[in-house]
């Protein structure tokens, strides 16, 4: 007969964007063994199905730190059909790697994060660019998912879900404000001023590198320049291709490489409010 195992879950410490749940999974799922594997961006929980725990647990385990997460097990795995113990989101959890200078660096990257997505947006206004106002939602969002990783270490899975529930709603909204002013523009055209435009986004591909470094020392892992990639990757190719549009404004004398360039980035963003409202509904169902 084979043994069957209930859902091992894990506390993920590190996630900085939506865009991390998916990394973490991709990098699980290579694990032999692993048959199934949930990331919630929204209470930062790792639910994964496995043969063989004993086995293939610290694979898994050694998988995801080598990208630069830190992993707490939520209790150990128990064979399906024994006595219930205490649950795990009642259990305090090993914070011992959410050092003082951990916290710093957070700090550091949430008013990266959030500071220049003001900006962002200040600039978006006197550019006159659509482009660079759905570049500012991902800073903002960015930041906001850094502090809800920031104050929520240690809260419950309900609290924490709550939390994330009216942040990605939040989020949502913002992101809909950006597709109906692009979609105003469509009709209203209008050239934006493609230096300060591109200058913005070039700003922002080094505001996101920043951030990155800020973190590395505090990542765990074999790859610190990996680690640096897989963090800013996402962002850089939303920021370089803000600044590609800017230089096709300038060349073509049009706005539409401007709005197009929204629409996808702000497509994007809305696709991670969608994830982390979903996560934290499914957390709150979990939780009740």
């Amino acid at each position: 007969m084979t043994t069957e195992t209930a859902p091992i879950r894990y506390r993920i410490t590190g996630m900085d964007c939506a865009s991390c749940a998916g990394k973490i999974e991709a990098a699980a799922r290579k694990v032999e063994g692993v048959q199934h594997v949930k990331v919630s961006i929204a209470s930062q929980i790792m639910t994964v199905d496995v043969d063989e725990p004993g086995r293939r647990l610290p694979e898994l385990e050694s998988a995801i730190t080598g990208i630069g997460y830190q992993l707490d097990r939520m209790g150990e795995f128990k064979v399906a059909g024994a006595g219930a113990g205490q649950d795990d989101d009642d259990k305090i959890p090993d914070l011992s790697h959410v050092t003082p200078a951990y916290k710093r660096a957070l700090w550091i990257v949430v008013l990266l994060n959030t500071g220049y997505g003001v900006v962002q947006i200040i600039g978006s206004v006197l550019a006159g660019s659509q482009a660079l106002q759905a570049d500012a939602l991902d800073f903002i969002g960015d930041g906001l998912i850094s502090f809800l990783g920031l104050i929520a270490v240690g809260w419950g899975l309900a609290a924490r879900a709550k939390a994330a529930l009216l942040q990605g709603i939040f989020l949502a909204v913002l992101g809909f404000v950006v597709v109906g002013t692009t979609t105003y523009r469509v009709f209203v055209t209008h050239e934006p001023q493609t230096l300060l435009m591109g200058g913005l986004a070039i700003a922002a591909f080094f505001v996101n590198v920043l951030a990155a470094l800020v973190l590395i020392p505090h990542r765990k892992g074999d790859a610190n320049m990996r680690a640096v990639w897989l963090f800013s990757r996402n962002d850089a190719i939303g920021n370089l291709a803000v600044a590609a549009a800017a230089l096709l404004v300038w060349w073509l004398s049009s706005p539409w490489p401007d709005l197009l360039v929204a629409f996808a980035v702000a497509g994007l963003f809305l696709q991670s409010a969608w994830a982390i409202i979903r996560d934290a509904r499914s957390d709150l169902s979990h939780a009740a």
